[in-house]
C-alpha cells in the first residue's frame, strides 16, 4: 500500500538532505523549479483533452471545486479570528504599494496555461497516451527540486518550535481544513480518504494539483488545482482589507504561500512583525503538503 507513496516521496526525501549554499545554485533551481510546474500544467490540460464526455467533467470539475473550497474556506475562516481574538499581534502599515495586480496576474496565468494545454490536445488530434507518463517524470524531478527548496529555506528547527503563534496558525489551518475536506467526500459521496487528501493542499495548488492528478487523474487533479488557486486569488484581495485587525486570520488564510508568494503582501500591509509568524506558518504547511496528500491517496 505504500509502496506506491514511497516511491513518489522518496525524491522529495533526497532533495530535503541536500544543503546548497550558493545562491546562484538555489536561484537556477528556484527557475527550473517553477519551469516544471508549467509544463506539468499543460500536461494536465493535455489529459483533460484526453477524456471522454469532457463537458460533463468539466461541470464536475467546477462542482467538486465549488464544495470543497466553500467548506474548507468557510471551516478555516471560524476558527483563525479565535487566534486574533486571544493572541494579538501588533501590526504597522509600511505605506508600500501592493503589487495586487501583478501578483494576481501571476496567478491567473496558470489557468492559461491549463487551458492551453486543453485547447492544444483539442485541435492537435493525437494520441495522448504519453501524457500521464510524462507528467510523472517531470513529477519526480519536480519533488526533488522542492525537496532542495524547502531544506534551504533558511528555517531552523529551534525557530518553527519557539514561534508559537506560526505553529497555531498552521495547527488551525490542519485542523479545520480536514474535517471539512471529509465533509466534503461525504457530500459528494467520493471515499473520505480522497477528500482528506483534497483538503491537504493548504493553498499550494501546484502541487496539490500535480499529485492528486498523478493517483486520482486529471478530473481530481484539476479539482485540487483549482481549489487551491482560488484560495490564493481570495487571500490576494483579503489580506490588505483583513490584516490590520485580524492578522493571524490574513495570515492563516494564505495557507503554505504566506512562506512566499503572498508574504510581500503581508509584509507591506501588516508590516514586519507579521514576517516571522507568516514564514513559520508557510513553512510548515509547505511542508506538510506532500507529506499529508501521499499518505492520503497511500490509504
Amino acid at each position: 500500500m505504500f509502496s506506491g507513496m514511497l516511491l513518489i516521496f522518496l525524491p522529495l526525501i533526497i532533495g530535503y538532505l541536500i544543503p546548497v549554499s550558493r545562491p546562484s545554485v538555489l536561484d537556477f533551481i528556484n527557475t527550473q523549479t517553477s519551469r516544471l510546474v508549467l509544463v506539468i500544467l499543460a500536461l494536465m490540460g493535455l489529459s483533460l483533452a484526453g477524456l471522454d464526455n469532457l463537458s460533463q467533467n468539466l461541470n464536475q470539475i467546477l462542482t467538486y471545486t465549488v464544495v470543497f473550497f466553500v467548506l474548507i474556506s468557510g471551516s478555516n475562516m471560524l476558527v483563525l479570528p479565535l487566534i486574533d481574538r486571544f493572541f494579538p499581534i501588533p501590526t504597522e502599515h509600511e505605506h508600500q504599494r501592493v503589487p495586487f495586480r501583478e501578483m494576481m496576474m501571476e496567478s491567473v496565468k496558470l489557468i492559461f496555461v491549463v487551458a492551453g494545454g486543453l485547447i492544444a490536445g483539442l485541435l492537435a488530434g493525437i494520441d495522448l497516451s504519453w501524457v500521464d507518463q510524462a507528467s510523472e517524470i517531470i513529477l519526480l524531478i519536480l519533488l526533488f527540486l522542492i525537496g532542495i527548496q524547502l531544506r534551504n529555506s533558511g528555517m531552523t528547527l529551534k525557530q518553527i518550535i519557539l514561534n508559537k503563534k506560526g505553529v497555531l496558525i498552521a495547527l488551525a489551518i490542519v485542523g479545520t481544513s480536514l474535517p471539512a475536506g471529509m465533509l466534503a467526500a461525504w457530500i459528494l459521496d467520493l471515499p473520505m480518504n480522497q477528500g482528506l487528501a483534497m483538503a491537504s493542499g493548504f493553498g499550494w495548488y501546484s502541487l496539490a494539483g500535480i499529485l492528486i492528478g498523478d493517483h486520482l487523474g486529471p478530473v481530481m487533479g484539476g479539482v485540487a488545482f483549482l481549489n487551491e488557486l482560488l484560495r490564493e486569488l481570495v487571500a490576494l484581495t483579503l489580506i490588505p482589507i483583513i490584516i490590520h485587525r485580524y492578522p493571524n486570520t490574513a495570515v492563516g488564510y494564505a495557507g503554505a504561500t504566506a512562506l512566499d508568494f503572498t508574504l510581500p503582501v503581508i509584509k507591506t500591509c501588516g508590516g514586519i512583525r507579521c514576517v516571522p509568524i507568516a514564514i513559520v506558518s508557510g513553512f510548515i504547511l509547505s511542508l506538510l503538503v506532500p507529506i499529508f496528500i501521499l499518505f492520503f491517496l497511500s490509504l
